[in-house]
């Protein structure tokens, strides 16, 4: 089975070969697709969930390219027909999300592409032209489906802007080296976050995402309370709640670094995942050092499994191995929720 739902630690230590292998299926998509609808046009990109983070990546980066570009909820295009963007990309991994259908169903006076686990789903249907990214088999938290969609995103804005970051190949043995480098870091990462009560996470630009992104997959995979916030938002307040029951997770390499090593020394339990390699460790502060690109996708990529990596200690070490979602809902997808396919 192509889509076939696997456990935590198998689902997080295949992206080396669902990277290398969505390289290959996403190239060849987009050597099919007219994309000319899309220029001179501003691009929405809209998710919920884990890909709702995804977008917030691909509207970063896309803005850096030079072309307007926003993250939107679905909440916040039922209504806003025309006065959103004026091209959308649609990401849903599975295809199935009833949010993400509707708000598009709403736009087909526009530009539309879709990004999903592959073809042949209602949503691909809907757009009428999809981009698979062919991350196949997956846990129910979204590992694979969520870096082969970030990769297929930095593909596109590529495309769309007529760039070239020219360093995509690298990713997937980027990643086959921060799996095996990262692995003590994040089994002390663990342990020191193991009894909070709630964990903060803090990142700029993409790094929000990633933040936000890392906030969801500890409540799903953990069942920890936690929430992502933006880098400068953090220091106007919501940092002071923190204490010894509490951790952080910072992602990045500026004023990320001095968060981490303040929190530390405010004695609460702190994690910098960073591209930096002159972060000392002390008390209280776990580093850990990963590949870095200098592109907000790549980074994305990397930092999250950096992340994912954490999370999965966590959920041995909290006897929450490879569980389902306590509180499924039933009308959040077009299809019924399956325990053999993602």
């Amino acid at each position: 089975m192509a889509n076939e739902r696997i456990g935590y630690r198998g689902a997080v230590a295949r992206q080396p070969e669902s990277l290398a292998h969505g390289l290959e299926t996403v190239a060849a998509a987009l050597e099919t697709i007219d994309l000319h609808p899309f220029h001179g046009k501003s691009v929405g990109f809209a998710g919920i969930g884990a890909s709702y983070q995804a977008g917030m990546v691909g509207a970063c980066y896309l803005r850096l390219l030079g072309i307007p570009s926003f993250a939107y909820c679905p909440t916040d295009l039922y209504q806003a027909v025309d006065s959103a963007a004026e091209a959308f990309v649609a990401l849903s991994a599975s295809g199935q999300s009833r949010e993400i259908s509707d708000v598009m169903a709403l736009r087909a006076h526009m530009p539309r592409i879709a990004i999903c686990r592959s073809g042949g789903n209602p949503l691909a249907e809907l757009v009428g032209a999809v981009i698979p990214s062919g991350s196949g088999s997956d846990n129910g938290a979204s590992s694979t489906g969520y870096s082969g969609m970030l990769l297929a995103i930095g593909l596109l804005c590529d495309k769309l802007a007529m760039a070239s970051f020219g360093r995509w190949d690298e990713i997937p043995a980027a990643i086959r080296e921060t799996l095996r480098s990262a692995l003590g870091g994040a089994q002390a990462a663990a342990a020191s976050l193991q009894a909070c009560h709630s964990i903060d996470l803090v990142g700029a630009g993409a790094g929000f995402a990633t933040a936000g992104e890392g906030a969801m997959l500890i409540r799903e995979a953990v069942r920890i309370p936690a929430a992502g916030w933006d880098t400068l938002n953090y220091l106007h307040g919501p940092m002071e709640s923190q204490d010894a029951r509490t951790g952080v997770i910072a992602f990045g390499h500026g004023r990320e670094m001095k968060i981490a090593e303040d929190m530390a020394g405010f004695g609460c339990p702190s994690v910098l995942i960073t591209n930096r390699d002159d972060v000392s460790e002390r008390q209280g502060l776990t580093v850990i050092t990963v590949p870095g690109f200098d592109n907000p996708v790549a980074d994305a990529i990397v930092q999250i499994v950096a992340l994912q990596m954490i999370v999965g200690d966590m959920q041995d070490a909290a006897g929450l191995t490879d569980i389902t979602f306590r509180y499924r809902q039933t009308d959040t997808k077009l299809k019924p929720w399956s325990p053999t396919e993602v």
